[in-house]
């Protein structure tokens, strides 16, 4: 017998923290954004005005799946909007149900979001790695539940296939010879201005009783930081940005007693120069910020992009997740894209709802947003 049951108070996800670090070992493509740990932080800073729901499912006594969702006001031109879906708002690229059988887990949530009281105007699962990890299980599930979705491309995600070429010196041999002679002569730049050193901070975490949080590493990121371009920036995304510093200094503590933060810094006789901040988890390695010093050589930050890849192989990672944005930049490291995807039901006895629908097939016609059309309707 199949049982959901739901989670509204954050505090109240204590009683499941045990089984969803379970659940997320057994999860395919699992990342740090999906950890229990990440939803609690993000909900201490950007909880107010979202309801949780957080659907617990268990078959005959056992719990097989966890499907974390929030209702979030989405404000449009048209009017506001009460939106059903994931939390991950942006942060990583992918995210979905936790547990080994995803359909399942979501098949069952959503039969369940169905027989409760309607508390949203749309149901939106976006960030879903439908092409991978998910392979149309989203869809499937969202079907069984007979739930009518429209599905839509986001943009893609720059990535690095470790897994396809298994060692560096494959990887290597695959970039352009002009890009790896870039690279070299970066290399002999530095070296000619001091001794160059190469730090990765990734404790195994507090279970593994090395939790050190390397807060002087830390603070060397934010220093780059805020040296660099990213300093200026007013975009809101950057590590010393007010609005959301606090916010990623606590996911730091987080991450690393989760044994899933992983500092990669370039040190010029001893000065941190470059830096990538990004997070791990099962060989999944997302870069969540890097930069360099502006006042640093030419190539501070390729060279410290190639070390970090080299030494990626040399751990046994497997895919090295670049984000979603700034592609160009990219294109010299990524071996791979891959588009994210948004499943919409859109209730057709909300003309609000259908509204959006609407507005959305006309954007798409136009070319004024940032999601393409794949198939289904609402």
């Amino acid at each position: 017998m199949t049982v959901v049951q739901e989670i509204n108070d954050i505090a109240d996800l204590a009683a499941v923290r045990r089984c969803w670090h379970e659940l997320l070992c057994k999860t395919a493509g699992a990342s740090f954004f999906q950890s229990i740990g990440w939803l609690e932080t993000y909900w201490a800073h950007f909880g107010a005005g979202q309801r949780l729901r957080v659907l617990v499912v268990s078959q005959d006594g056992q719990t097989t799946g966890i499907v974390p969702l929030v209702v979030r006001k989405g404000r449009r031109r048209i009017g506001s909007l009460r939106v059903l879906s994931y939390p991950l708002d942006n942060w990583g690229s992918f995210y979905g149900p936790i547990g080994p059988d995803i359909e399942g887990a979501l098949r069952a949530g959503m039969l369940h979001v169905r027989r409760t009281p309607r508390d949203w105007d749309l149901i939106e699962l976006a960030w879903v790695d439908a092409m991978d990890s998910d392979s149309g299980r989203t869809q499937s599930a969202l079907a069984s539940a007979g739930l009518r979705t429209a599905v839509d491309r986001g943009q893609p995600s720059a990535l690095v296939d470790l897994a396809a070429f298994g060692t560096w010196e494959a990887y290597w041999a695959s970039r352009t010879s002009r890009w790896r002679n870039n690279v070299r002569r970066s290399e002999k730049k530095l070296a000619q201005r001091g001794l160059v050193t190469y730090v990765r901070h990734r404790p195994t975490g507090a279970l593994g009783s090395d939790a050190d949080p390397a807060w002087h590493w830390y603070d060397a990121c934010e220093s780059i930081a805020h040296a660099s371009w990213q300093g200026k920036s007013h975009t809101g995304t950057t590590l010393t940005h007010d609005a959301i510093r606090p916010f990623l200094r606590d996911c730091h503590r987080v991450a690393v007693d989760s044994g899933a933060v992983d500092v990669n810094l370039l040190l010029l006789d001893g000065r941190p120069i470059a830096f990538n901040y990004a997070y791990h988890q099962q060989g999944y390695v997302f870069g969540l910020r890097t930069g360099y010093d502006v006042a640093a050589p030419d190539g501070a930050g390729s060279v410290l992009q190639s070390r970090m890849i080299e030494d990626c192989f040399a751990r046994g990672d497997h895919i090295y997740d670049l984000g979603p944005s700034y592609l160009d930049c990219k294109r010299h490291w990524q071996t791979t894209t891959r588009y994210s995807y948004r499943y919409t039901h859109f209730p057709s006895h909300l003309p609000l709802a259908q509204l959006v629908r609407v507005k959305r097939g006309v954007d798409r016609l136009f070319g004024w947003g940032t999601w393409s059309v794949v198939a289904g309707k609402a």
